[in-house]
């Protein structure tokens, strides 16, 4: 088992997990000197691309923004999003899982659903590929974006999906947008960390969207905090930008080369 597996695991019920978005180089090398894990998440389609669905997000932009997102990664547990009918059986799964660890020298790879997914996974897992799961909204798949475990029913096929995806191998499972008490009973019964987005403190860890932790985004989903404004600095910087080269005050000698 690969050793910062190992370390995430341990950390159950001992220390919060910190996971965070990452799709480029320079802002996973900040991100890497506070988080335990950087997922690239197809979410990259509708924060850099302003796609509509995830289902857009293609193998190719996840392997190139993982390249890149690899090269300011050296602490972190590296995780990549496998995008949308990239996993519909077994075979397809494991080629493709198989072609991302390879070409983008990530840790592991993340896969959305629960039952109908088991054997995929344990395919995975049996060719030594790390898998962590997804439960609860299913951006990939899902119409609606509600929070999950609103009835007894769901809140039941959550719980066993986590069960058995806990089962077939995974070592950690994302509960995206699950009712408070279902995300707690979910961390407490299961032994391998759950990693929340809009799922209460309960979970074992958090993840957020970059982009709209920096205030980089416009996002206001009730679960994002924002803990910087990006938006009103980058604007700042560039109004200074022009107006000193509209007045000539950039740029100066000792910023040009003299013979």
């Amino acid at each position: 088992m690969n050793k910062k597996i190992k370390q995430i695991l341990k950390k159950k019920n001992k220390s919060k997990l910190i996971c965070l978005t990452a799709y480029s180089k320079n802002i996973a090398s900040i991100l890497d000197k506070h988080c335990d894990l950087i997922l690239v998440g197809d979410s990259l389609g509708s924060v850099l691309y302003n796609y509509k669905s995830t289902k857009e997000v293609t193998l190719d932009v996840m392997i190139n923004h993982s390249k890149s997102v690899r090269l300011g990664v050296k602490k972190s547990l590296m995780v990549v999003d496998m995008p949308y009918n990239t996993y519909r059986n077994s075979k397809q799964a494991l080629k493709n899982a198989k072609l991302v660890m390879k070409k983008t020298k990530c840790d592991a790879v993340k896969l959305e659903g629960g039952k109908k997914i088991i054997s995929i996974i344990k395919t995975l897992v049996k060719n030594k590929i790390p898998v962590m799961g997804h439960l609860g909204i299913l951006p990939q798949t899902d119409k609606k974006f509600v929070f999950k475990g609103r009835k007894i029913d769901e809140r039941n096929k959550i719980l066993k999906d986590a069960k058995l995806l806990e089962s077939s191998g995974i070592f950690s499972v994302v509960l995206e947008c699950v009712e408070t008490k279902l995300a707690k009973k979910i961390s407490k019964q299961l032994n391998i960390p759950t990693i929340g987005i809009g799922s209460s403190a309960n979970c074992d860890g958090q993840v957020l969207v970059i982009d709209d932790l920096i205030g980089l985004s416009e996002n206001k989903f009730r679960f994002v905090k924002k803990y910087a404004n990006l938006n009103r600095i980058i604007n700042g910087a560039v109004k200074r930008y022009k107006s000193e080269v509209l007045k000539k005050q950039f740029p100066q000698k000792k910023h040009s080369f003299v013979n």
